[in-house]
């Protein structure tokens, strides 16, 4: 059960506009100065994930009790793995607090913004954690698919429950909501299939890059590439 307590990293002012969705918009370069500096200040990313074999026959984590992987898009990006990483990683409940404080003072801007750089957040923290464990793993003779998470092509979200149990996401201070909300907010849950590196030319380079919006069934997400 490795906790990863993230380094120092500034948060990516590009990123922060994609999540806020203005990509393609002005916007007062102030604000998210400002956003993004505040959003470093006030974050506190940390991270929790556990291994565990895997069936790619089957989709099946080896837990107790087995934990099957739903949907084809899942069972396709881990097809070969023989292991598993449950991870969940957040950036914490103060982030929230300051994003709903500058909301009710009117600075609605601001708060928009605020909201978007602790996105952006964490999944550099994610990022982060992903390159620490590719240092484990590849000691061990094992190189890494990227994280994939519940939502993402047809693995359902209800398996959010199980994900967050067996990354042991509550260690960090994750819950769940009954409407399937992680808690904190700016919290997610992914798995990172892992193969023999041996094994590594029967992939293809896609498989090793990160997620790709263009094989994601959700054409009306904000934070597509």
């Amino acid at each position: 059960m490795p906790i990863f307590n993230s380094p120092y990293f500034e948060i990516d002012k590009k990123e922060t506009k994609r999540y806020a969705g203005l990509r393609n918009s002005d916007f007062d370069e102030e604000i998210i100065d400002d956003a993004c500096e505040l959003a470093r200040l006030v974050i506190k990313p940390t991270g929790i994930w556990e291994i565990y074999d895997y069936d790619s026959k089957t989709q099946t984590v080896a837990t107790t009790p087995p934990f099957k992987l739903q949907g084809n898009a899942i069972g396709k990006h881990l097809n070969g793995c023989t292991k598993v990483i449950l991870l969940a990683a957040t950036v914490g409940i103060d982030i929230e607090n300051e994003i709903t404080s500058l909301f009710k003072e009117g600075k609605y801007s601001l708060s928009l913004m605020l909201d978007a750089a602790a996105t952006t957040a964490v999944e550099q923290n994610a990022d982060l954690m992903e390159k620490a464990i590719k240092n484990h793993v590849s000691k061990q003779g094992y190189n890494m698919k990227w994280r994939f998470s519940p939502g993402y092509g047809d693995w359902p979200i209800e398996q959010q429950h199980e994900m967050l149990y067996m990354a042991k996401g509550d260690e960090i201070g994750i819950s769940i909501t009954e409407s399937l909300m992680l808690e904190p907010r700016k919290s997610i849950t992914a798995i990172i299939g892992l193969y023999i590196m041996e094994e590594s030319c029967a992939f293809t380079s896609a498989n090793r890059e990160r997620h790709d919006c263009s094989q994601c069934n959700k054409l009306d997400c904000p934070a597509r590439r």
